[in-house]
């Protein structure tokens, strides 16, 4: 039981959000049940707050977003952005120079507020999981110009790989100054994106403003993830749980509670309380 337990955080996709892209009525009313009691509640996620909009409503029973995975977070009751980060434009230009030599697709998002716009590049590889992103953001995307400088800050850079680890930590090793997370795919759930930001981002990051705001320790906050993005997260805070569709390898690491799909949210509140 975890009695001084202040602070919720809960990843989205795969975690809070069932595999319908909706939230269960029994987490809802976890989540208003937290409020009762005065705990904070927040969602971590990898979406931007433009694709956050997309699937839960502005009355949503939650305080805190912490989008793109800790680039930025937003105070949902007062509607005002709490942080922002960016990536230097010529650290910018340093990751697209280096993309285009290993022959990846991939985007560079605007910064905050518009980084649900960008820029892609493709390879000419097949990538069926780069096209299906682009048709999600077709009003907001355009094609890049290879040979003309980028020349601004970004909110961050996805590439978007085959299921290829390997690669992956290959060309990530390219990148010692910046924040490189692994993210497994909410399009087809099995393309590595591989999602670069500034080095101190990530979902910690992210949670570890909130605390300071809000005056909590971090031992007095749990979390729930699915997926490599969440690692940081769970492994900075004490309490902290999977739901059972995670990958092996985090169930291996931390607590396992019932399946998105089976209000795993809601379990690991329960848990956490002492319920």
């Amino acid at each position: 039981m975890h009695l001084n337990l202040k602070m919720f955080v809960t990843d989205l996709d795969g975690t809070l959000l069932n595999d319908k892209g909706s939230v269960s009525q029994s987490d809802v009313n976890t989540l208003n049940e937290l409020g009762n009691r005065g705990i904070i509640r927040v969602i971590a996620t990898g979406r931007s707050p433009y694709s956050y909009s997309k699937v839960l409503s502005d009355d949503f029973p939650v305080d805190y977003l912490i989008f793109s995975s800790g680039a930025g977070a937003v105070d949902l009751k007062n509607k005002s952005l709490i942080y922002t980060t960016e990536i230097a434009a010529n650290q910018v230009q340093e990751i697209v120079d280096e993309l285009m030599r290993h022959s990846v697709d991939f985007m560079i998002h605007e910064p905050i507020p518009s980084n649900h716009r960008f820029l892609y590049y493709r390879s000419g590889n097949d990538n069926p999981d780069f096209d299906r992103r682009l048709a999600v953001y077709q009003p907001f995307c355009q094609p890049f110009a290879p040979g003309v400088n980028y020349g601004s800050s970004a909110a961050q850079v996805i590439a978007i790989l085959p299921h290829d680890v390997e690669w992956f930590e290959k060309i990530k090793c390219s990148f010692p100054e910046l924040k490189v997370i692994r993210a497994t795919s909410p399009l087809d759930g099995h393309s590595i994106w591989m999602e670069i930001f500034r080095r101190d981002v990530s979902k910690a990051f992210g949670i570890e403003n909130i605390c300071k705001l809000t005056d909590i320790k971090p031992y007095e906050v749990a979390t729930i993830g699915n997926d490599y993005n969440d690692l940081d997260m769970l492994s900075h805070f004490p309490n902290s749980y999977v739901v059972s569709n995670a990958p092996e390898e985090l169930k291996n690491q931390f607590e396992v509670v019932k399946s998105n799909n089976e209000s795993g949210f809601t379990d690991a509140v329960n848990k956490a309380l002492g319920l």
